[in-house]
């Protein structure tokens, strides 16, 4: 009885850490598994990005606004940041991307003029809009379990400052600080682990 009773404490365990491996996405350590739900959203061109188009693509995500009086500045400089260290790197195929959290005044326009003024290349970088205020709100918490919210009154919006890796089958796997201890390298090494496995 002792001796069954060891096999079948032993066999759990293994299962226990078979499952844990399985969930550890690819070997990044304290892993999320958060499916970023269906989406087709306008980008700077006024043309679309969709769910689709980015599976199969390993990307990262943030949320912004233009008119942002503080952390969307520096957050948008270390996506910059990123893109310049992801060329230097020769690490290709990865996609950017930038959510703003204030749509209606985030027009297409608004946003190219934006990216623009961070060196934006928009072959792998999109920023994007083209949806109500309600819709990003309710995405932002479902797929990224972040929070967004725009007050009555005023022109700023509250939003989280993470960056947020997703991997090519769309389920964000990691979230980061996007500010002034903006943590490069560690990403470039989580992408790199997600690309590589």
């Amino acid at each position: 009885m002792g001796r069954k009773k060891s096999v079948l404490v032993i066999g759990t365990v293994m299962i226990m850490l078979l499952l844990t491996a399985c969930g550890s996405s690819k070997g990044i350590p304290d892993s999320t598994d958060y499916p970023v739900e269906d989406f087709s959203f306008t980008n700077q061109d006024n043309g679309k990005l969709s769910l689709d188009e980015l599976k199969g693509k390993v990307w990262v995500a943030n949320f912004i606004f233009t008119n942002c009086a503080d952390v969307c500045l520096p957050m948008t400089s270390n996506m910059s940041k990123l893109q310049l260290a992801l060329e230097s790197e020769g690490i290709e195929g990865v996609e950017l991307v930038s959510f703003s959290v204030d749509p209606t005044v985030d027009s297409p326009e608004v946003l190219k003029a934006f990216g623009d003024n961070y060196n934006a290349n928009y072959e792998n970088w999109n920023f994007l809009t083209g949806y109500s205020q309600q819709l990003i709100e309710k995405f932002a918490v479902e797929s990224f379990h972040t929070m967004v919210s725009k007050p009555e009154t005023g022109d700023q919006v509250i939003h989280g400052t993470s960056f947020y890796l997703v991997d090519d089958k769309g389920i964000v796997v990691k979230s980061y600080n996007g500010l002034n201890e903006f943590p490069l390298d560690e990403i470039l090494k989580h992408i790199k682990i997600l690309q590589n496995y």
